[in-house]
């Protein structure tokens, strides 16, 4: 089984960009040796990005991105799923584009697929390098 990577919006809103969070979120599984599997990307809003943080993380806050990670064996299975309200405000927030904002949400996710973490400063900071890499 190759690796699939699909894109949804489950939102009422118009975006752009499809075609380069699908090939960056590609490149980073591939590059971490995750090349068999399915990766479902979920775009969601605001309001249904904060429930799901609410009941699988317990935490009542907006996120910008998740990743469920359902088999992690390849071939991988996974959703990330990515607040497009969020993305939107953060790309005017870090003055880039919404598609580079997406593209940027999707890696990071894909990037918690492929084992790296966030939890500090330095992890952060080696997060965000991959990010740019890929995009």
């Amino acid at each position: 089984m190759a690796l699939k990577v699909t894109l949804t919006n489950s939102t009422p809103h118009r975006y752009t960009g499809r075609k380069a969070v699908l090939d960056g979120v590609e490149r980073a599984l591939k590059s971490n040796k995750l090349r068999h599997g399915r990766v479902d990307i979920i775009l969601v809003t605001d309001a249904d990005i904060k429930k799901m943080h609410k009941r699988w993380f317990n935490d009542g806050t907006v996120t910008d991105v998740i990743t469920f990670p359902i088999e992690e064996q390849q071939p991988i299975l996974a959703e990330i799923y990515i607040s497009l309200d969020r993305a939107r405000y953060q790309a005017g927030i870090y003055k880039v584009s919404v598609r580079n904002e997406l593209c940027r949400l999707a890696i990071h996710g894909a990037l918690h697929l492929a084992g790296f973490t966030d939890a500090t400063a330095e992890e952060k900071h080696r997060m965000h390098e991959l990010e740019n890499r890929y995009i």
